[in-house]
């Protein structure tokens, strides 16, 4: 029940620069309203796993928080977002870039689904049981977690051979979750099973065969882990 999203999901929302430091780290301005592409579900990968990357590419690590579709979501208004009501849970996964590519994209004007859509670049974890978000297991709700998550309990760590490359807290996305929703289900229907990713912090980096990464979802408050996700790249 927990990795059904794996396959009733019908696309992968990907947000982009929604970290205003990993914005600057590329040159780029930050956006004045939430901008996103779409990876195939062919790209999920579960966790634990092994990542076959593509021969002859950069690749880089992007560790992101994703957030399950529960009901459609259709012109959603901004202010009247029913987290509880529209998303099933949460998930830890990367989203894998093929740099090159996408550089070349971006000086040409083409779209970013080759960069964005290869077997294996989205590796992800299951749904995320609410009480892990608790330190004291509590089963919070969505809303819950939602307003944690503003207050800053908790942050994404990724590290690339033992060695953290990622590490920022989830309070300074650009755009807050139900924004996310109201946007994007303005432009299409979100449909249930569908995985937004909210964007990556600062400190992407190349992974290459051999390597192994990491993803955690720490909570800050005593440094618990929530989630934890492991693949071997080769």
């Amino acid at each position: 029940m927990r990795n059904s999203f794996l396959k009733t999901g019908k696309k992968i929302v990907a947000i982009g620069k929604n970290y205003v430091d990993h914005a600057k780290e590329f040159n780029s301005k930050v956006p004045t309203e939430p901008m996103f592409f779409l990876k195939p579900t062919t790209s999920y990968l579960l966790s634990p796993n092994t990542i076959s990357l593509p021969k002859n590419q950069l690749v880089h690590h992007e560790i992101e928080l994703g957030f399950v579709m529960k009901n459609n979501a259709n012109k959603v208004q901004s202010g009247n977002v029913k987290a509880d009501d529209l998303i099933e849970g949460f998930c830890l996964g990367f989203d894998l870039t093929a740099r090159d590519l996408q550089s070349f994209a971006k000086k040409n004007g083409y779209p970013w689904t080759v960069a964005k859509g290869y077997n294996h670049f989205c590796p992800i974890s299951s749904l995320i049981d609410n009480s892990s978000f608790s330190p004291e297991r509590e089963n919070l709700s969505v809303s819950q977690i939602l307003d944690n998550i503003d207050k800053g309990h908790y942050k994404l760590v990724a590290s690339v051979n033992s060695t953290v490359k990622q590490d920022d807290n989830l309070n300074l996305m650009v755009f807050k979750i139900p924004e996310l929703i109201s946007y994007v289900s303005n432009i299409m229907t979100l449909e249930a099973g569908d995985m937004v990713l909210t964007g990556t912090p600062k400190g992407v980096g190349p992974i290459q065969s051999g390597d192994v990464i990491t993803g955690q979802l720490i909570n800050v408050i005593d440094n618990s882990e929530v989630c934890r996700i492991d693949f071997s790249v080769e």
